[in-house]
């Protein structure tokens, strides 16, 4: 039985995993940590200047490279003592003054929110891009008729511009859910040490600017033992990939040949081994199941996280952590995919046209139409326009229809229609069932919905520009001198 730490067996399952993961995620972050703090206890008094120096010059020397590179040996428990080891044969002993005032519990959570706050703004200007893109065709496609769908059946015309604007609008929610995760991410846990602060006295406010934070985690139990920073991106990520892929799952059926709303650019699809005439969507295909992944282990960090202690818990901590950025970044890979196929995607908008004026899907328009023009009930009307559909037996044409409900009235109904076939007609012209339809959120009103969402998208890009220069500039401060 081995009596030296670490055991074999937990340094090859558990302790090995960790330090290569800390390297692979942590490492910069850890090391703009040291200069943080290190400038911060000098300028609150608590350490020397001299020794402040003497640190910072031991993190300038730093072999970076080596350091990634390392291999665990079991020497050192984690990165943190074997950079903390490194440190100390680059400075000597004064290198030890860095670590007065802090814990790994707060560095640790520290190292976790300043690299997912990097993969949470990854995923907005994802969303971002996306949405753009879904915008601008939204746009040009603002008149073009298609057949819109409940139950997976032919319901009533729309446009195409009014069924991609509705995606675009889940977008923009995503989008603030994820910026709303970002904030929640960006607060500074340092300072909170193992779990309740220190007596000496340190600036949280200071440090916390140093590293590009925007504000505190403030309660230092609550900066050390809460979840939510997690959870709430998990939560926001799930929701974007349910979402997105609900629209894959459209564009999917929509490349099928017997509805053919859909081509692919020749760079996006795949031909098969065997059968020369295949046009495979694959990369769609690729797209649903990244989300699906991505969701998948959204749903695994609650999983993680549920039912533990709250306070300093591994559970929470070095275990989950790979999990998180495997989250982000099949996240990331779905949206970049799709906006990457959608840009480049042909529609086909004759057959779509066809298809909206098709199937009775213009009848709401007459039963409303009779409503208005012969003081029927919609009721009365529905049953009557229900009743013409049902006589032609699915032999649909614009001047049947008008015929059928016109005798149908008189014959069943007992009641001559007052209004003109012409007016009956025209109430059939899916264009005109679209044109009407001028409410707000309607396809006839989607001009000012998308002045809205294209401002809106604007001030998105706004908050990324925003985000993105706290994130790249706070780090060339950071190794100023004293």
């Amino acid at each position: 039985m081995p009596d030296q730490f670490p055991a074999p067996v937990y340094a090859e399952t558990v302790l090995s995993h960790n330090f290569r993961d800390a390297q692979r995620l942590f490492l910069e972050a850890l090391l703009e940590v040291h200069y943080a703090h290190t400038r911060m206890l000098a300028r609150q008094g608590i350490i020397p200047r001299e020794s402040a120096e003497i640190c910072l010059s031991a993190l300038d020397a730093l072999d970076r490279g080596e350091l990634s590179s390392a291999s665990f040996t079991g020497k050192y428990e984690d990165l943190f003592f074997y950079i903390e080891s490194r440190l100390e044969e680059l400075g000597g002993p004064e290198t030890g003054r860095m670590h007065t005032a802090r814990s790994r519990n707060d560095i640790c959570i520290a190292l976790y929110r300043m690299r997912l706050r990097i993969d949470a703004l990854e995923i907005v200007k994802s969303v971002s891009g996306l949405r753009i893109v879904l915008l601008g065709l939204a746009r040009k496609h603002a008149d073009t008729l298609m057949p819109a769908y409940t139950h997976t059946q032919p319901a009533q015309p729309t446009t195409l511009g009014h069924y991609l604007m509705a995606y675009a609008e889940v977008l923009g929610r995503d989008e603030i859910r994820l910026q709303a995760a970002f904030a929640t991410i960006n607060r500074c846990p340092l300072g909170a040490c193992a779990i309740t602060t220190t007596a000496f006295p340190i600036d949280r406010h200071y440090i916390g600017e140093l590293l590009g934070f925007e504000g505190l985690q403030l309660n230092s139990y609550g900066a050390i033992a809460a979840t939510d920073y997690l959870t709430e991106l998990a939560g926001a990520t799930a929701t974007a990939m349910s979402n997105l892929g609900k629209f894959v799952q459209d564009l999917l059926l929509w490349c099928n040949p017997t509805l053919g709303f859909l081509r692919l650019n020749d760079a996006w699809v795949q031909i098969s081994s065997i059968m020369p005439q295949k046009r495979n969507p694959v990369p769609l295909e690729h797209t649903r199941i990244l989300a699906s992944r991505a969701l998948a282990e959204a749903q695994g960090v609650f999983t993680c996280v549920h039912n533990t202690p709250f306070g300093d818990i591994n559970d929470s901590e070095d275990d989950i952590q790979p999990l998180v950025f495997t989250m982000t970044a099949n996240a990331l890979r779905a949206l970049k995919l799709l906006a990457g196929i959608v840009a480049d995607c042909e529609f086909n908008t004759p057959r779509m046209a066809e298809l909206a004026g098709a199937d009775f899907l213009t009848v709401t328009e007459l039963a409303d139409t009779l409503v208005r023009e012969e003081g029927m009930s919609f009721r009365e009307a529905h049953h009557l326009v229900s009743a013409a559909v049902k006589s032609l037996q699915g032999r649909y044409s614009v001047e049947s229809m008008a015929n059928a409900t016109m005798e149908l009235a008189e014959t069943v109904h007992g009641k001559k229609l007052q209004t003109p076939r012409e007016r009956l007609l025209l109430a059939l012209d899916p264009r005109v069932f679209v044109q009407s339809r001028t409410i707000p959120g309607g396809p006839g009103a989607l001009d000012e919905a998308l002045s809205g969402a294209e401002s809106q998208a604007a001030s998105g890009l706004r908050w990324i520009a925003e985000k993105s220069a706290l994130l790249s500039n706070y780090s060339k401060e950071l190794r100023n001198r004293l």
